[in-house]
């Protein structure tokens, strides 16, 4: 089993990739005072994770300044591959807490991260997040699927031509 991490007070969160569009390597990065935290995430659910924390702050108060957001740091070598995530939030200690669990593919419980963030830090990973999703590779438009720079084949028309609107 990999070793779980509890990071109370983060002092940065960030995603970030490290390749080309259709390449990339999708990471969930969370430092504090002695530590820096790497994680394997799929683009999917980092679009999933900024529509959730923006789901959750539009029932919280407004963050105050919102900081930049940081890049990830390299060398980007994850701890372990997240397989689910979940949110909450900590009235008493205004932090938002995600829980990221590790994908495993035996009956074995997994390691798990939990990283308490700022409503200021959850609004810079929105932004960054929407920001990295947003820069991959366009959607086909006829099957939303991503465009393939070396070419695609459209299951809509059989990789042939272009459907009939």
């Amino acid at each position: 089993m990999s070793e779980s991490f509890d990071v109370h007070d983060a002092g940065s969160v960030t995603v970030g990739t490290v390749g080309e569009p259709g390449q990339r390597t999708f990471y969930l990065q969370v430092a504090d005072a002695s530590l820096t935290l790497t994680l394997k995430v799929e683009k999917q659910q980092v679009a999933v994770l900024t529509r959730a924390l923006a789901e959750l702050l539009s029932d919280l108060p407004a963050p105050g300044a919102i900081p930049p957001a940081a890049e990830l740091a390299e060398p980007a070598e994850p701890a372990w591959a997240v397989g689910g995530m979940q949110l909450s939030y900590d009235h008493d200690l205004d932090r938002i807490l995600v829980v990221a669990e590790e994908l495993v593919d035996d009956d074995d419980p997994g390691a798990v991260a939990r990283v308490r963030i700022t409503r200021e830090q959850a609004a810079s990973l929105i932004q960054r997040g929407e920001e990295l999703v947003e820069a991959g590779r366009p959607p086909c438009p006829w099957c939303g699927f991503p465009l393939d720079p070396a070419g695609h084949s459209c299951p809509r028309t059989n990789g042939h031509r272009p459907p009939t609107l």
